[in-house]
């Protein structure tokens, strides 16, 4: 199961703590999270263009999903998950629904 929490929210659920964005959030600890995904994250290029516009989204989650086809790491990632009972994806933002890690939720599970 793949849980999406912003990490400014606490307590954050139990289970694999996985922080998706690509800048280190102010103010956390590295005790908070088990591990920091940022090569998963999109692209600066990708992630400003986005600016969590609604009207982009959809082709957000299609132009994320070809950007994480095309990295090495993908699989290794899908392999991390799969050993986990509980995954969170944690991310920064401010927007609850137009995020990265709802992004990369939707496209992980249609992979898996």
């Amino acid at each position: 199961m793949i849980l999406v929490w912003r990490i400014y929210e606490k307590p954050i659920p139990d289970g694999f703590k996985i922080l998706v964005d690509r800048l280190w959030p102010r103010g956390i600890g590295k005790d908070q999270i088990d591990y920091w995904a940022k090569e998963i994250a999109p692209s600066d290029v990708l992630r400003k263009w986005f600016s969590h516009d609604p009207k982009k989204w959809e082709e957000f989650i299609e132009k994320y999903k070809k950007e994480l086809e095309e990295n090495g790491k993908l699989s290794d990632f899908i392999k991390i998950i799969k050993e986990k009972e509980n995954t969170i994806f944690l991310y920064s933002s401010k927007e609850k629904n137009y995020n990265n890690a709802n992004a990369l939720k939707i496209i992980i599970e249609s992979m898996l």
